[in-house]
């Protein structure tokens, strides 16, 4: 299975909180991202995001969509997001999206993480064309 990594920067996060009560703030959160290395491209993500009081603790799931080439291949596709983190440890995996694959990149599957390195973002994501 084929292995693309590189790092991504976030161009734009727009936060809106809709639940501010006790225990955690839940926000939907709107991103855009370009990518280098294996994945040349851009994307829009849309998740949902809880951060409890102390921000020790956190949490999101959501959507994004990729447009851009894998390892040289143009076309699009969807990848399901879920991370959470707790005191300095964390985890962020990504899946795509079966049979959301355009162009070059239909049939695409497979999943990958993400590395949050103090604000330096970097991935991986091991697919499949079929």
């Amino acid at each position: 299975m084929p292995r693309a990594t590189g790092t991504f920067s976030i161009d734009s996060w727009d936060a809106q909180p809709y639940d501010e009560a006790e225990g955690a703030a839940l926000s939907r959160v709107h991103v855009t991202k370009t990518f280098g290395g294996d994945l040349l491209g851009t994307s829009t993500t849309d998740i949902i995001t809880a951060v409890a009081p102390v921000e020790s603790s956190a949490a999101y799931a959501g959507f994004e969509r990729f447009i851009g080439t894998v390892h040289g291949r143009k076309g699009t596709f969807v990848l399901h997001h879920t991370a959470t983190s707790h005191a300095g440890e964390s985890s962020l995996s990504w899946t795509v999206l079966p049979d959301s694959g355009t162009g070059e990149l239909a049939g695409i599957r497979g999943g990958g993480q993400i590395v949050n390195d103090d604000g330096a973002h970097s991935f991986h994501l091991d697919y499949e064309l079929g």
